[in-house]
């Protein structure tokens, strides 16, 4: 304690306020924030594996998908709203538009419009939505500094590997069912800051300063879940992780500096969140496990709980075909969490009970059956939805994080058919094959960007190492 601190605490004590406690200010990086700091530091030189390069650009494709077709959406016409009226001034773009903005106003209108719905990745195991928060982060933040395509990759992967780790520390898919803290916007902040500031070529140390602002921005509340029209939920899952992280790296990179460890010591990020958190996860086999490859792509544009009932139905209607006519009745038995997001909600792609009667009476689910909010009040659709039950089954709990569904359906004539599914297609135990992956892009790229556009941003995402300047591609993200 210096002089100038005592004759502080003299004056306090004269004027009557309370004394803050007196603490070691300067506290030394502990062993996982050193070696993360300096894993994150080297990533933007460190080639990927194979397997890990390949996954990379199955998610950054999907997740540009979800960020331009989002762009019509109602939380994509909010963003958008927001950067005319207010946006500040810059040149980094709005993908699926003509408007610019500074990389923290892009950052967030992309991040909100990749989940304007439900077609974007997600990450089982913590439970979050990585591709929405870091892939607009990275973009962001390659429009202001530049980037050539084979860093850009790696500072994704970075950002999925940072944002999803830092909340499997705090406890995964546990810490969000248990909490109320929005695990989903606190992987977009460090997932999105971490690919931000590897594209910013920041050091170990300021590293270590860039995850202590990320930290100071976190977290939403899941009092998104009361959200009806799906804006605040794209703001809190993506769009404020996603402007937030790449302010964190951009203040560093203007030469700000900051607390050298935030996840130890006083009053540190896991101490207010999380004090049971498991700090080792941090650095659990860091740069052996990719986090990216084990993120799920979705098959359906629908909330995640909702995969495996309609693969369970695919499955149904492809062994043994039926007309929704020939339907008596439908059982669908989901873990009571997983149950609970998706139960008879007012938006399409995340009512379960409506997803499931367009199943029966279009055999798929498309886009934009999954985003036909009138069609939830239209007769036939509804007399269909009228014969789904959700059931909300205790037992599957005990499978969690895995979802799965029981699919129990019972036809006019007495039979009944019967499907469970553990593996649903898109997930790590089931993915879907690149030319899947192509034509679900293709199919949410080409009514906005045009046909030749959508399929030369195809074919340069697969080869992304050979960009030079990641935004030469700013054409390719504007529409026809």
């Amino acid at each position: 304690m210096n002089r100038r601190h005592v004759l502080n605490m003299a004056a306090a004590m004269a004027a009557g306020l309370p004394l803050w406690p007196v603490r070691a200010f300067a506290q030394p990086a502990g062993p996982a924030m050193t070696a993360l700091s300096a894993y994150m530091s080297s990533a933007a030189t460190r080639a990927l594996p194979a397997e890990a390069d390949e996954h990379a650009k199955h998610h950054l494709l999907d997740t540009l998908a979800s960020i331009i077709s989002g762009s019509e959406l109602g939380p994509g016409q909010a963003a958008q709203r927001y950067i005319r009226a207010h946006g500040g001034q810059g040149s980094a773009t709005v993908l699926g538009t003509k408007l610019t903005a500074s990389p923290v106003d892009a950052a967030l209108a992309n991040g909100v419009m990749a989940h304007a719905d439900e077609t974007d990745d997600s990450h089982n195991a913590s439970r979050t939505h990585p591709g929405a928060g870091v892939v607009p982060a990275a973009l962001a933040a390659a429009d202001q500094l530049g980037c050539d395509g084979a860093h850009f990759l790696r500072a994704v992967t970075l950002g999925y590997d940072i944002g999803v780790r830092v909340v499997l520390a705090m406890g995964g898919y546990e810490f969000s069912y248990d909490s109320s803290h929005a695990a989903h916007s606190i992987m977009s902040v460090f997932g999105g800051a971490a690919a931000a500031g590897s594209i910013a070529k920041l050091d170990a140390q300021q590293m270590r300063w860039m995850l202590d602002y990320a930290a100071q921005q976190s977290s939403g509340l899941v009092a998104w879940r009361r959200d009806k029209d799906h804006i605040e939920k794209a703001f809190v899952f993506a769009g404020m992780g996603a402007r937030d992280g790449v302010t964190a790296a951009l203040l560093v990179h203007s030469g700000w500096n900051g607390v050298d460890d935030i996840f130890t010591g006083d009053d540190n990020f896991f101490q207010a969140y999380a004090p049971k958190a498991q700090r080792e996860k941090l650095i659990e086999k860091l740069g052996e496990r990719y986090e990216i490859a084990l993120t799920d792509i979705k098959k359906w544009t629908v909330g995640s709980p909702i995969q495996a009932p309609l693969d369970g139905v695919d499955l149904i209607l492809r062994k043994h075909p039926f007309e929704a006519a020939q339907v008596r009745r439908v059982a669908v038995h989901l873990a009571p969490a997983s149950a609970a997001v998706v139960d008879n909600r007012d938006m399409p792609d995340i009512c379960l009970q409506h997803m499931v009667a367009v199943m029966l009476l279009d055999k798929t689910a498309s886009f934009h059956a999954a985003h036909d909010k009138p069609r939830m009040q239209d007769p036939a659709t509804l007399r269909e939805r009228a014969k789904v039950t959700l059931v909300h089954d205790a037992e599957l709990t005990k499978l969690l994080p895995q979802r799965v569904a029981i699919v129990n359906i019972e036809l006019a004539d007495g039979t009944r058919l019967s499907e469970r599914v553990t593996a649903v297609r898109g997930t790590i135990r089931n993915p879907m094959s690149r030319q899947e992956i192509v034509d679900k892009a293709r199919d949410l790229l080409v009514p906005i960007l045009g046909r030749d556009k959508a399929e030369r941003l195809i074919e340069t995402v697969y080869k992304i190492e050979s960009v030079a300047d990641i935004r030469t591609l700013r054409p390719l993200f504007q529409p026809v």
